[in-house]
């Protein structure tokens, strides 16, 4: 698998501004970025939004990306409009929904599909939302820290822990 391209915004433009103009926070695009453990991307716009939040980082697939582009014939704009943080090519992001994974040495909790919203055909183009219904990107949870930075990524599919469990201390 490959990293293609990383994302950040200092702010949301559409979400929380139903029924209102967006914003106007750029995606800037970075080489790398620090993903701290439950609290999100250094620098972005989630970063410690809310304890336990199911979209500390974003992943989108570059081949579908390139699909939608194709196909709606917007040849001109990045991925970034998208407002995921990481682009991928190699792998099926919905297979690791329910995963714990492994990326440069950072672990990640695949926790849900990135439902696209109607403001994509504003963002993009007319049709995004529909095009993307079962294929709008990746949400994870941060499990450790670290940084990743575009290249090539070797993913790791970690055997499911349960977190649920406690251990007891024993006096002695």
């Amino acid at each position: 698998m490959r990293i293609r391209q990383i994302f950040v915004s200092a702010g949301h433009n559409y979400f929380g501004h139903h029924g209102q103009a967006p914003d106007d926070h750029p995606p800037i695009a970075v080489e790398r970025i620090e993903c701290i453990a439950g609290r999100g991307i250094r620098g972005d716009r989630f970063y410690d939004f809310s304890e336990d939040y199911k979209g500390q980082i974003t992943f989108f697939s570059a081949e579908v990306f390139e699909s939608l582009a194709r196909t709606l014939n917007v040849p001109s704009k990045s991925a970034g409009v998208l407002r995921r943080n990481v682009i991928v090519s190699g792998v099926d992001l919905n297979a690791l929904i329910g995963k714990e994974f492994e990326l440069q040495g950072v672990r990640f909790r695949g926790t849900a599909h990135c439902k696209p919203c109607h403001w994509l055909n504003q963002a993009f183009a007319e049709g995004t939302e529909q095009f993307l219904k079962d294929n709008g990107g990746l949400r994870a949870q941060i499990l450790t820290d670290g940084t990743i930075a575009v290249g090539e990524a070797e993913l790791l599919i970690l055997p499911k822990q349960d977190h649920t469990k406690k251990t007891k201390s024993v006096a002695s």
